[in-house]
């Protein structure tokens, strides 16, 4: 199934508070997500981070820092996000945007059990 269905949440507002790095997404439902820049780099979609099928995912290490430069329209169905660190290919659509929001604290909780497993960090020091 190609594109977003017809009744599938949009955003009405996004908004990137580069301090907190913190992405807002109001959707058209009435909900409203909060993903840090981290959160979003880490579970990036691009085939360098996923990999090309499941169990190819490259595990993220060292991007607590991490920071938006810039949000691109892709057409009407998703946004492509430029990192502080470079990272850019991956494009987010609503949809994924919207499942992201409903099931963050899940997939973040199995990013940091990764991280743990794999003794790797977040930053070069201590996590928090």
């Amino acid at each position: 199934m190609a594109g977003l269905t017809k009744s599938a949440p949009i955003p009405i507002e996004i908004k990137l508070h580069q301090k907190s790095r913190i992405l807002d997404i109001a959707f058209s439902d009435g909900k409203t997500f909060h993903y840090s820049c981290e959160f979003l780099r880490v579970h990036s979609p691009s085939a360098e981070v996923s990999g090309h099928s499941p169990g190819q995912e490259v595990l993220q290490t060292g991007k607590k820092m991490i920071g938006i430069r810039k949000i691109v329209p892709a057409g009407n169905y998703a946004i492509q996000l430029d990192f502080t660190d470079g990272h850019n290919t991956g494009l987010y659509s609503w949809d994924l945007l919207y499942r992201y929001g409903l099931n963050q604290d899940t997939m973040w909780q199995r990013y940091l059990q990764r991280l743990e497993d794999a003794g790797a960090s977040r930053e070069s020091g201590n996590g928090e």
